[in-house]
């Protein structure tokens, strides 16, 4: 059916486009989450070798006095069809745990991006200084920020928790 001017269309898809959604309220919020998956452009190819498919994620987070969206464009490895649109979506969200669970968390707790060493192995040493004390946090079951804060004001406490582990 042909459109008259001014009339609205519906998006038509690729046909080799394939798409996923999930839906997730926790938190005092609801997160949606979709993905668009389609084979690499050959334009593309030549740019990225290696690179199979092309990625739109978009994430919608709504509060109940706001809401956000965010718009990311990838580009993946991983060969059309060994994993389908719903397992991609989980990879991308499963990415950010990542992030979450150890890079924000070693930076808040220890204000890690304010660090001023910056050569040699010392950047690499203090990282993995880092990461046992918060797997020594972790193993008492403290959290991070008040754990190093107590253990800044009892440096014994500090080290018997680390004679114990």
């Amino acid at each position: 059916m042909a459109s008259r001017p001014g009339q609205a269309t519906e998006p038509v898809d690729r046909k080799d486009m394939r798409r996923a959604e999930t839906v997730e309220k926790a938190h005092g919020r609801i997160e949606t989450r979709r993905i668009a998956v389609r084979p690499i452009p050959s334009r593309l190819d030549r740019d990225w070798p290696g690179a199979t498919q092309i990625v739109r994620l978009e994430r919608l987070r709504e509060l109940k006095d706001r809401c956000s969206r965010q718009i990311v464009y990838a580009i993946t490895s991983i060969p059309t069809g060994a994993i389908d649109p719903e397992q991609m979506l989980a990879l991308a969200r499963a990415h950010w745990q990542i992030e979450n669970r150890l890079f924000r968390v070693r930076d808040g707790t220890f204000a890690e991006d304010l660090c001023r060493v910056r050569t040699g192995n010392a950047p690499a040493a203090l990282a993995h200084l880092r990461d046992a004390s918060l797997t020594l946090i972790r193993k008492r079951k403290h959290k991070p920020k008040p754990a190093r804060e107590a253990f800044a004001a009892n440096p014994k406490a500090a080290i018997r928790a680390i004679l114990r582990a």
